[in-house]
């Protein structure tokens, strides 16, 4: 009896063993990917009032873990009996997140003064809820972005028991939800730690000029983050199409990876822009 208890023990650890090595590598996969998935939510997650950053950030948060609970099982049932739909699902995904980094530039370049100009009852006319409007993108493109995250892991333990592919993703989606997260907090917060620096300090000495820094730091970060943010959503995108259709996978193989991959995002996010406004267009006639 005890010989079968610690045989059980055994066979637990040397699981748990072969998943810390499957696990660290897929974080490894997937360290690119987490790296643009940070980009971009940071930048979603600021443009609120101080009180409002936290809640907010932990709405996104807890709309991220959702998205893992139904991104997890459904990607290794599709994985099990119907492949390809993966690919499917990606390449509409890479769609959608090139739509969102060109509808950024083309906001931007063209109509930045719009929006500068319009009235605050306008603006509260055409979204009585900005805050949940934000939330609710923010929470759509970490869907996506989650999905070529599971995908990727996924792809590292294809040929391991059922048990370590479920461990490993479960493991890898946790800490890429925890991770991305707690580090857009800290960013999001650097301000008001800047200030009680100063405060605490009276103003004086090291511990006050490292709290200016925090605080003048901000601004400067987020601006960053925005535009790498941009430039994330339009890169994965492109790395979507690259990598899951074979045509565009073997198109200018002289040219650089991430210049092929930016064009081929800039390019589908131009073609679904127009095609959203020639939408409009047409629903607005026939009313």
């Amino acid at each position: 009896m005890a010989s079968g208890f610690f045989a059980i023990l055994d066979d637990i650890a040397s699981l748990m063993d072969d998943v810390a090595v499957t696990a660290k590598l897929a974080a490894r996969k997937t360290a690119g990917i987490l790296g643009d998935d940070l980009a971009v939510n940071a930048e979603k997650a600021t443009g609120f009032l101080s009180s409002r950053e936290l809640p907010v950030l932990w709405s996104i948060t807890k709309g991220s873990l959702v998205n893992k609970l139904i991104i997890v099982p459904i990607a290794l049932l599709l994985n099990a009996f119907f492949p390809v739909a993966i690919k499917v699902i990606l390449v509409l995904g890479g769609f959608y997140l090139a739509y969102e980094g060109v509808e950024k530039i083309i906001e931007y370049f063209f109509h930045r003064s719009e929006v500068a100009h319009e009235t605050p009852a306008k603006v509260k006319q055409e979204d009585n809820n900005p805050e949940k409007a934000k939330i609710r993108s923010a929470v759509t493109t970490d869907f996506i972005l989650s999905v070529e995250i599971v995908i990727i892991a996924l792809g590292t333990v294809l040929e391991e028991s059922i048990m370590i592919q479920i461990l490993t993703v479960s493991i890898v989606a946790l800490l890429a939800t925890i991770g991305v997260y707690g580090i857009v907090a800290m960013i999001v917060r650097m301000d008001d730690v800047g200030y009680k620096l100063i405060k605490r300090s009276n103003e004086k000495g090291f511990f006050a000029g490292l709290g200016h820094l925090l605080v003048k730091s901000l601004p400067i970060i987020i601006r960053i983050l925005g535009v790498v943010g941009t430039v994330a959503l339009i890169l994965v995108s492109g790395g979507i199409f690259v990598h899951n259709i074979e045509y565009l996978h073997h198109l200018l193989p002289q040219v650089s990876a991430i210049i092929k991959e930016f064009t081929i995002g800039l390019v589908a996010g131009l073609i679904v822009v127009m095609i959203t406004i020639a939408g409009k267009k047409i629903v607005s006639l026939v009313k």
